[in-house]
């Protein structure tokens, strides 16, 4: 296992090392100048290209890319244009928030997506199963902005049962803490209980159809059995693979539901600098979520090697 695990995670750096070079190059291709954006624009060209001389802007491309590259290796994201503290730091302190939205919004999807899916799959063709497929074309259909406006408008102005907005750190209150993040996870999280129903149901009517289960149900085993122990676990494979899609896209969406819901985390500090040419957050925030994307992967491959052990093998 560990030596698969090492083969993964070598794999992964040829694509942390693209990300890196795409996102720099890419930033560095937009119209506009952080200088004048920090100058203001009262500000003479004189100052403007004494601040651009003293972010460095003024040297080549090239130049410029090395030098970030060399100070990355060394832990040093840089110091943001903007918010006049370390990227690291401006990282570090959002991190909290973006993991848990997602991990919550995660936790949510497959509740209620897996179940939802095997119970369609279990009543085929039935009113259930029409519901549950219904259901699960209107998740996936609905954008994620609107459907974030239509719960503030359910829940904060109608019912006036959660916040509209902000965050409180689970420290100071856990209940306040659930509460301002419950709209915001749940946005996220109905856009994904379609996606991972609908393969949960084709996936379970596939595997119900395997002679592997019509001789447990031969045997006389109890459904209940045959389901749980049998079937349920050969749906998990291609599951896992939606549920680290799933927590991807998550991860990804949660710049929109950020902003929406006035959240102090990465998705909108990516926001915030992207409008700004905050040059280092934008670089150092994308090279962290790549990372995470990466190990969220290398963690769904030893999932698939726990359950299938020829996944190691290769076979």
């Amino acid at each position: 296992m560990v030596r698969f695990a090492a083969t993964r995670l070598v794999a992964a750096l040829p694509v942390l090392l693209l990300v890196s070079l795409v996102s720099f190059s890419v930033m560095h291709l937009i119209p506009g100048d952080p200088a004048s954006v920090i100058a203001g624009p009262a500000a003479t060209n004189q100052e403007i290209d004494a601040i651009r001389q003293q972010l460095g802007l003024d040297r080549p491309f090239l130049e410029q890319m090395l030098a970030w590259y060399g100070h990355v290796l060394q832990g040093d994201f840089g110091r943001s244009i903007l918010l006049n503290t370390t990227v690291w730091q401006a990282i570090v302190d959002r991190v909290p928030v973006t993991f848990s939205l997602s991990v919550l919004a995660l936790i949510m999807t497959i509740v209620v997506g897996v179940p939802a899916g095997v119970i369609a799959a279990l009543r085929a063709n039935t009113a259930v199963d029409a519901a549950v497929t219904g259901m699960a074309l209107l998740g996936v259909s609905v954008p994620s902005f609107w459907l974030a406006l239509m719960l503030i408008v359910l829940f904060s102005v109608i019912l006036e049962w959660l916040p509209t907005g902000g965050y409180v750190p689970f420290a100071e209150s856990p209940v306040d803490w659930f509460r301002s993040l419950l709209m915001p996870s749940l946005s996220l999280a109905l856009l994904q209980i379609g996606l991972l129903a609908r393969i949960t149901r084709a996936t379970m009517l596939e595997v119900l159809r395997q002679d592997y289960v019509r001789t447990a149900r031969a045997k006389g085993l109890p459904r209940v059995m045959v389901i749980g122990k049998h079937a349920l676990k050969n749906v998990m494979v291609p599951v896992i693979t939606v549920i680290g899609i799933s927590f991807g896209l998550l991860l990804s969406g949660s710049i929109v539901i950020e902003t929406v819901y006035s959240l102090p985390g990465i998705g909108r500090l990516l926001a915030t600098s992207i409008f700004g040419r905050d040059y280092p957050v934008i670089q150092g925030t994308l090279l962290l979520t790549a990372t995470m994307l990466v190990l969220l992967n290398l963690v769904v491959d030893l999932l698939y090697a726990a359950i299938d052990p020829r996944v190691r093998y290769g076979r």
